[in-house]
């Protein structure tokens, strides 16, 4: 006769104790105490001017990254060495926290937030080693465009930009008729004069959409070298080209409308629209070239 067994119980996940999840809990404590002030900070003070509007969507899609990585590890099973790197783990932490307190003594910004690159490095080479940390690089790499460059580059950087933003839109103005003249930067149309600042010069923007097309490519994992290249060159004059439209709708709006139009609520949907459509160009680009790649292919099959 077949003996009866007790059936078995439900698997349940193993729920790590609670002096394993202590030095974690001590970690992110200290790094919410270090770096919570240093974004309070930012979101009243750097983050809220054109320049650096970018930094908490850029530093968002670096946290996501960090769990996407950390997720697709997991689920792949790599059996990778937890071989922790004391040394050079040790040596990052130092250049971070170093790093943090000049920056935050000294009201340097750029030190201040990106002293969060070395720590992050180091505390992963501390509990995990190099391997583990090589595959997080792209995290870390994401980081570089949050952090708020000087404004000496910024203007460098820029001035160029909006003088070609500024020569597009009053050429592509002037072919289909309107009154529309251009004196450096400052943009004449009808009784109106527009000047063309950091934020339609693209650099935030540009910024933004280099970061999220670099991510795009890194979760969807193209193996063509051509085709990644080809599509972060192309982020360039989608970006130039969404500003030039981004401003030449503003100028319209403030023609037909006034100048409290132009500067006004419609001044931000504008710019949050041609983003979006900004990201559907860089999404159409991908398309097109995956699509032309498929076409080269199949003669050599």
């Amino acid at each position: 006769m077949p003996e009866l067994t007790e059936p078995s119980a439900p698997y349940a996940p193993r729920v790590p104790p609670l002096r394993d999840l202590a030095p974690w809990l001590i970690l992110f404590a200290g790094l919410a105490a270090l770096y919570v002030p240093t974004i309070i900070d930012f979101v009243q003070g750097p983050w809220r001017g054109d320049r650096n509007s970018h930094g908490p969507i850029v530093l968002a899609l670096s946290a996501w990254f960090f769990y996407f990585q950390a997720k697709r590890i997991q689920e792949q099973q790599l059996n990778l060495p937890r071989i922790p790197a004391p040394l050079s783990g040790s040596v990052m932490v130092a250049i971070g926290l170093a790093l943090y307190v000049l920056g935050r003594s000294q009201a340097l910004p750029m030190f201040e937030l990106g002293s969060l690159i070395p720590l992050l490095i180091g505390v992963v080479l501390l509990f995990f080693g190099r391997q583990i940390a090589a595959r997080f690089w792209f995290a870390f790499f994401l980081l570089f465009f949050a952090v708020p460059m000087p404004a000496s580059v910024v203007d460098v950087l820029t001035q160029p930009m909006k003088i070609g933003v500024s020569i597009s839109t009053v050429e592509l103005l002037h072919a289909f008729g309107y009154p529309v003249a251009r004196s450096g930067v400052i943009i004449s149309i009808g009784s109106y004069q527009l000047l063309v600042a950091d934020a339609c010069a693209g650099l935030n923007s540009l910024f933004t959409l280099e970061a999220l097309g670099l991510l795009y490519m890194n979760v969807m994992r193209h193996e063509s070298v051509f085709r990644n290249i080809t599509l972060a060159i192309l982020i360039v004059p989608i970006s130039f080209s969404a500003n030039v439209t981004r401003v030449i709708i503003l100028s319209l709006l403030t023609y037909y409308f006034g100048d409290e139009a132009g500067q006004g609520f419609l001044h931000e949907f504008s710019g949050m629209v041609l983003f979006l459509t900004a990201l559907f160009l860089i999404f159409a680009a991908d398309g097109a070239l995956r699509a032309l790649a498929r076409r080269f292919e199949r003669p050599s099959a």
